[in-house]
């Protein structure tokens, strides 16, 4: 999985000598849940189905997007968490009490099907959100080849505040206070053509219902940034036999990972 989303060799090596007790530093007196300023770094733990990691997140310098100003988000290596895949190489800006992320999307499915997409100042947090406010919402449709195949894509991306706690207990047992939870979800539906014998035009199929194949939760503290994030990416295509058409990719897959900050420093 993919969410578009590196250093001197000297951050390198201050981000080696880091550890979680002696370097989760504010000095800055914001009360960002993203605090944007260059060279702040977010490490993260990441843990799955048979994957433990480790992603350093960090911001880069200032960079233009459609003649607006973002700040660009990097990695020190390809990053394996869904959080740092969604900022890696990407564009995030302070838009009042939102943040806007501009850059490129996508997903794998199988890891062999790539769905690409461009997202144009999307809302990935809030401050000023109630419970359950839709953030952002994007929709529309894709036309690609596939091995053959004329496939449409059509998804919607969305995000919600879906509420704030006073006080949250991550699951690695860390305690942050001011924390607001948000809920990012991909829907996907994949349809084609075939040709079957004795029809002389191309057949509608649905290759894949209308399904979420991403959703995710990411925990924000203020003044810190991205905490604790959970997300599960899964995906069931119908039964295509009947058509005589073989996908080489599995009929379904499932996988869920968490991301738990690690160190961090921010100004």
């Amino acid at each position: 999985m993919k969410f578009r989303f590196l250093l001197s060799s000297a951050f390198l090596l201050a981000l080696a000598s880091c550890s979680s007790d002696s370097n989760n530093t504010n000095s800055g007196n914001t009360t960002n849940y993203l605090p944007l300023e260059d060279g702040n770094f977010w490490t993260y733990r990441v843990e799955g189905d048979a994957v433990s990691e480790r992603d350093s997140l960090y911001v880069s310098n200032d960079t233009v997007i459609n003649s607006k100003t973002y700040k660009k988000f990097k990695t020190l290596f390809q990053p394996f968490g869904f959080y740092s895949n969604s900022l890696h190489d990407n564009g995030v800006r302070k838009e009042g009490a939102s943040l806007l992320l501009s850059g490129s999307a996508g997903l794998n499915l199988g890891d062999v099907f790539p769905v690409d997409f461009t997202l144009d100042d999307f809302v990935i947090f809030k401050e000023s959100a109630i419970d359950n406010e839709q953030l952002s919402s994007i929709s529309d449709i894709i036309d690609q080849d596939f091995q053959g195949y004329p496939l449409k894509l059509e998804y919607t991306m969305k995000s919600v505040s879906v509420e704030t706690l006073p006080v949250f207990t991550s699951p690695d047992g860390e305690v942050y206070a001011d924390v607001k939870k948000v809920k990012t979800t991909l829907n996907l539906k994949i349809s084609t053509t075939v040709t079957i014998p004795n029809i002389p035009f191309p057949v509608p199929i649905t290759i894949m219902n209308p399904q979420d194949v991403v959703s995710s939760f990411q925990y924000y503290s203020k003044d810190i940034g991205m905490i604790y994030a959970t997300t599960t990416i899964s995906y069931q295509l119908q039964d295509l036999s009947s058509y005589g058409v073989t996908l080489p990719i599995p009929t379904s897959g499932s996988q869920t990972q968490e991301e738990f900050l690690d160190t961090y420093q921010v100004d």
